[in-house]
């Protein structure tokens, strides 16, 4: 089962070797709201550089999955990044007209030959 997750990158750090064939990498994504969350997630093997193109402060969209393990009766969880791409950002304001300012749209006034009759019973 995936997710996905839409917020501002945090804090990246540095890929980690465990063992010879095995290295991963750590990221932070920080969540809007009255209290933000500071969520981290795991890349792992050739993923490691999917992180790279993205700054702190960044709105970044990751698809990840839950991955959960028990070692020595101790139970771990991970969130599993797989793909990384840019986020929306803020709604933009429309871009200007041509005469440099902001384009305008009149309101649409409907006759009553415009109009269509709905016969529906809601």
């Amino acid at each position: 089962m995936s997710y996905e997750l839409t917020a501002k990158l945090h804090k990246v750090f540095d890929i980690q070797s465990k063992t010879e064939s095995f290295q991963a990498r750590e990221f932070v994504l920080e969540t809007e709201g009255q209290y933000p969350q500071f969520v981290k997630f795991q890349l792992t093997q050739d993923r490691c550089s999917l992180i790279e193109k993205y700054k702190e402060g960044d709105q970044v969209k990751v698809s990840f999955d839950l991955r959960g393990r028990e070692w020595n009766e101790k139970y771990f969880t991970n969130l599993n990044a797989w793909k990384i791409e840019a986020g929306a950002t803020e709604s933009a304001a429309p871009p200007p007209s041509a005469d440099g300012g902001f384009p305008t749209q009149e309101p649409k006034v409907l006759s009553t030959e415009d109009e269509v009759l709905d016969d529906l019973p809601f």
